[in-house]
């Protein structure tokens, strides 16, 4: 199929109304959930999942896109208003955003806010319209003992996830590789860790896994503790953003784009890391670094364009290599599998209507997220209000709700508290969750890779070094684990 096929046939997909309201949606959907202090674009993520059930394909991944987009630029309002980051990869936002709040500025750097988030989000959908078909298409060459590596590699570079302790990102790790082989064996066809019970013979339910340890423990959090997140929002002022403003700081937020990209586009470092590279650089070039952290609009720009350079290129591994980007990806990917798609290089051969649907909608996504971005910088007073008891339990029901639609079975709502239990203990003990969640993702792949190249090699061990691009993600690997030595090291030095 020629590039003009494809693109008339990506059109032909999202060319009607209920493509651009679902996408539409999920930035409205996004914004809000990043918007309350509590809830995440992780959690919005995972508490709209169900609902693309019914949903045609195409459409339902619009709408965790437009949730992932949504979030991602919600969590700004809180940080600059009430000096609470909606989601981490706004942390770095509250550095210069709350003390313009403090200034009576606060509608001036959510401005800023909304023009780099748009910004950044064009860039990293360019990006991955550029770059994931060219890395599809090389990884066309890839056979099991090649995944194999890849998704080794992918497993080495989880420390980019593990928080401040690279031990308890590693405990967690574990802990999802060792769930993830829950069922039955499809090789020899013997019961694992089933205990007697059938219905942990397909495994543990990937959704209520996901809403258990993302959604639960923050419902136990709130009802632990009712005024955890409560703070006094600040008034907008009177003071909005100038073109000249962004003008000012468009190198920053264009370098802070250009960073989002290749960190997003490496598995498992997130949004945050980016978003405070990205404000470091734009603090070390700038003519104003001493007024940094005391009010500077350029680092509002940086620490926005940063994390949401991030939101399109987490797609690039996820749709060329069937790997997850981040946490919110590895969500996305249960919405192509409960669909039958294969997020992977053969879907750009077999699926490439949707591969260039999704082009399209992104493209339409940053226009849609400045027009829901300017209505919520003013909205965001009256969603702040929302009672958590009013909040909580309606968030418990569509934990409940969307477990039980994907199987009709009260054991995946058993298997999500149960879940939703342990991420509550793995909060209080400071054990992050997002190695668990890629763990439990990329076991199984890794797995099966494993043994089809054992299989296909007769047991022969030297399969996986046969060319050139298992020693490339050999030699990654030996580097990842190399750094993650020398990190060790400097931490017991210190």
């Amino acid at each position: 199929m020629s590039f003009y096929d494809s693109i008339l046939a990506g059109i032909s997909l999202v060319g009607n109304v209920d493509a651009f309201l679902s996408l539409f949606i999920g930035i409205v959907v996004g914004v809000i959930g990043g918007a309350i202090p509590g809830l995440s674009a992780t959690m919005a993520v995972a508490l709209t999942l169900p609902f693309t059930f019914p949903m045609q394909p195409i459409n339902g991944i619009l709408l965790l896109l437009g949730v992932y987009k949504g979030g991602i630029f919600g969590g700004s309002i809180p940080a600059i208003l009430i000096k609470t980051p909606g989601t981490p990869a706004s942390s770095a936002t509250i550095l210069d955003g709350y003390p313009l709040a403090e200034k009576g500025q606060a509608g001036k750097a959510l401005g800023m806010a909304l023009w780099a988030s748009c910004t950044a989000d064009v860039v990293s959908n360019l990006s991955l319209i550029l770059f994931a078909g060219w890395l599809a298409s090389f990884a066309l060459n890839f056979g099991p003992p090649e995944f194999f590596a890849l998704i080794f590699f992918s497993l080495t570079i989880i420390a980019g996830v593990s928080g401040d302790s690279l031990l308890r990102g590693t405990l967690s790790a574990v802990a999802g590789l060792i769930l993830a082989t829950v069922g039955l064996d499809l090789v020899y066809g013997t019961n694992r860790f089933t205990f007697g019970d059938s219905n942990l013979m397909g495994g543990l339910n990937f959704i209520a896994v996901l809403i258990g340890l993302f959604a639960i423990p923050e419902v136990i959090a709130m009802a632990w503790d009712p005024t955890g997140h409560l703070g006094k929002a600040r008034s907008l002022g009177k003071s909005w953003v100038t073109f000249r403003e962004y003008k000012d700081s468009f190198f920053s937020i264009i370098r802070g784009s250009i960073i989002g990209v290749i960190l997003g586009s490496i598995p498992g470092i997130g949004a945050a890391p980016s978003a405070f590279l990205s404000y470091s650089e734009a603090r070390r070039t700038s003519k104003n670094k001493e007024n940094f952290g005391k009010g500077e609009i350029e680092g509002v720009a940086a620490a926005e364009a940063g994390n949401n350079g991030v939101a399109g290129a987490t797609l690039i591994p996820l749709l060329a290599l069937g790997v997850p980007g981040d946490v919110i990806t590895a969500i996305i990917i249960g919405a192509f599998m409960i669909h039958g798609l294969q997020p992977g290089p053969m879907m750009f051969v077999l699926n490439v209507d949707i591969i260039y649907g999704l082009f399209i909608g992104l493209i339409v996504s940053s226009v849609m997220l400045f027009a829901v971005g300017s209505v919520a910088i003013r909205a965001f007073r009256y969603v702040a209000d929302v009672p958590k008891r009013i909040l909580m339990p309606a968030v418990l029901v569509l934990c409940i709700y969307g477990v039980f639609a994907v199987n009709n079975n009260m054991f995946d709502v058993g298997v999500m508290f149960a879940m939703g239990w342990l991420g509550y203990l793995m909060v209080r003990t400071r054990i992050p969750a997002a190695p668990f969640l890629i763990a439990f993702i990329l076991g199984p792949l890794l797995e099966d890779n494993f043994r089809q190249s054992m299989l296909m090699s007769g047991g022969d061990v030297s399969v996986f070094v046969r060319g050139p691009i298992t020693w490339a993600f050999w030699t990654f690997s030996i580097i990842a684990l190399f750094a993650i030595y020398k990190s060790i090291r400097n931490a017991k030095t210190a």
